[in-house]
């Protein structure tokens, strides 16, 4: 029998994560390379995620860097392409909504590789985040869509995209089963900060909504400045706006501003927060799934289940509203729908990549 080949292109922490887990299954089945454009930082910078999550060691790192949208996409399409060419893999496998996802996307499908799109169908119907024109182009690039809730199917419903649509549940479910029990028993975060459990709030802003907007920023640092017992991992690319325009002084002298952290400690320092504060993604889901009240600096949000399940609240950057929904916000209903899934969605990831015919998916 004929191994497939499966190539997996990441670049940024959340791809990290959603990779952790496929991986583990994917080696089961298939021989899998990694690539790492590097799209934040290089490998050795950001080397602790891979280790913490036991993803093995890239086989290619691009090293990339930040820079202006279309510069580093464009980078990273030539040299995923060239990659491409020596590898010749069966199918890509994109993850998420960042820069690295995009460009594996748009090499792949120009050189006729299937591609297989892990987080598909999300919209926040907001298209002046470059992330939403990532999930957009990416899905409709794709010949498998793997998506983490009901809601994604119906989004590609409406853009007539049904053909290889799978609702697979989210392989976030998997790296927390998968992590948190072992993050419990091996950091120390919360005893190395004097933090008490539920006694703080965690704070994480880094979209460039926010950071790149002087009068957003300003109206989120007061609050946070108002609201009492904030931990805030600050983003380096936040950090220097916060300098730029003359608020990281405020912020400071307020709030506990500290480096960003790995995602083991992250697990902790999330799961244990009274509430979180943040512009992520993927830290409203993390919340979620821990069953930490969240509340979002933005307007919409992708997660919208989050919100109809009463679990996420939407203040975007109004310093009255986050003020008011940190003191007073609480979950409608302390069970959850399980709109997530549950457990074993890389399992079924990597079962619909063996039943495709490459010739046909």
């Amino acid at each position: 029998m004929i191994s497939l080949k499966v190539a997996s292109i990441v670049g940024a922490r959340p791809n990290f994560v959603k990779l952790a887990p496929i991986s583990k299954e994917l080696r089961k089945e298939f021989e899998e390379i990694i690539i790492h454009t590097g799209q934040h930082y290089d490998y050795d910078m950001n080397k602790i995620f891979f280790d913490e999550l036991g993803i093995p060691e890239p086989n290619y790192h691009l090293n990339v860097g930040s820079g202006a949208q279309g510069v580093q996409t464009a980078k990273m399409m030539v040299r995923i392409e060239n990659i491409l060419l020596t590898e010749k893999p069966d199918f890509v496998l994109a993850f998420g909504d960042t820069n690295s996802t995009l460009a594996g996307a748009l090499a792949a499908v120009k050189m006729h590789i299937k591609i297989g799109h892990i987080e598909a169908g999300l919209r926040s119907y907001n298209k002046k985040m470059p992330e939403e024109i990532n999930r957009i182009l990416t899905d409709h690039c794709s010949d498998l869509l793997f998506c983490p809730t009901k809601t994604a199917v119906k989004n590609l419903d409406k853009e007539g995209i049904t053909n290889g649509v799978y609702f697979t549940g989210d392989v976030m479910v998997d790296a927390l089963s998968d992590f948190i029990e072992f993050a419990e028993n091996n950091t120390d975060i919360l005893n190395q900060l004097e933090l008490n459990a539920k006694e703080y709030y965690l704070a994480t802003i880094h979209r460039a909504e926010n950071t790149d907007d002087k009068v957003r920023l300003e109206q989120i640092v007061d609050a946070l400045c108002q609201i009492q017992n904030v931990v805030f991992p600050c983003h380096p690319r936040t950090e220097k706006y916060l300098k730029q325009y003359g608020l990281w002084r405020k912020l400071i002298k307020h709030v506990r501003v500290i480096e960003p952290l790995g995602y083991l400690d992250m697990l902790m320092i999330v799961k244990n927060a009274n509430k979180i504060l943040t512009d992520s993604g993927g830290v409203q889901k993390e919340a979620y799934i821990l069953k930490v009240p969240c509340i979002t600096l933005r307007e919409e949000t992708e997660w919208v289940e989050t919100v109809d399940d009463g679990w996420n609240v939407l203040v975007g950057a109004d310093k009255g509203l986050i003020v008011e929904n940190a003191m007073e916000f609480n979950p409608s209903s302390k069970s959850q729908s399980g709109v997530f899934g549950y457990e074993n969605t890389s399992e079924n990831i990597v079962k619909i990549l063996l039943s495709c015919n490459v010739d046909q998916a």
